[in-house]
């Protein structure tokens, strides 16, 4: 698990990483659902409507909309309750998620989201002082740059070598291809039910084993 050269950084993900996708509540996305299935119009069944819900836990809104074939209403339909949806009550994390502290290297967070749904979870989850920068791929403003833009302004800024930045984070298909194309090390953090992602470096299933790359 150790790496070869000593870790500089470790750029976080928040959804499923740090927190369950779901830790806002089952029901609060249920407002977008409904607006979705009032401009299906027909196009998907219920039960694929029911996947592409489920997957909304785990993916960005345009990503499952591109996956399940949504029409342009359909899409539009969910962005605009999605837009103006926020956190409003205190959230809880993963229960390892006061390891944070535990590790003496800078942190950085990375999520990717609607931009004031994901600052009031940040907000209701009290994360602001664990890291030394909060960076948000905004999906709903203009000039979105994206998980691998963002990581490698934060790799510039502070004149980070790529192999000792870790990446962490649960999706195979955003931060940890992102970190993969920019030769960072990849580290996939399996919570339960994330599928298991081969293109990561590592794998770990905590916040504790983290430790083992700083040794």
């Amino acid at each position: 698990m150790q790496s070869s050269r000593p870790v500089q950084a470790i750029i976080f993900d928040l959804d499923n990483c740090l927190v369950p996708g779901d830790a806002i509540g089952r029901t609060a996305y249920e407002p977008a659902f409904e607006a979705i299935r009032q401009a299906n119009n027909g196009t998907l069944s219920d039960a694929e409507l029911a996947a592409a819900f489920a997957d909304m836990w785990r993916h960005s809104v345009d990503d499952v909309a591109r996956r399940h074939r949504f029409t342009a209403n359909m899409l539009e339909a969910g962005w605009q309750v999605f837009a103006r949806m926020e956190a409003r009550a205190p959230m809880q994390g993963y229960p390892d998620l006061g390891a944070l502290a535990e590790l003496p290297v800078p942190r950085f967070l990375v999520t990717t989201g609607f931009r004031r749904l994901q600052e009031s979870k940040i907000a209701a989850l009290g994360l602001r002082e664990r890291f030394r920068e909060i960076r948000i791929d905004v999906v709903d403003e203009p000039g979105r740059k994206g998980k691998q833009q963002l990581f490698h302004e934060i790799q510039q800024a502070h004149q980070y070598m790529s192999p000792q930045v870790l990446v962490v984070g649960d999706n195979a298909d955003a931060e940890i291809r992102a970190g993969n194309n920019l030769g960072m090390t990849t580290v996939q953090i399996l919570r339960p039910g994330v599928p298991f992602g081969s293109n990561a470096v590592h794998h770990v299933h905590g916040l504790h084993e983290l430790q083992g790359f700083l040794a």
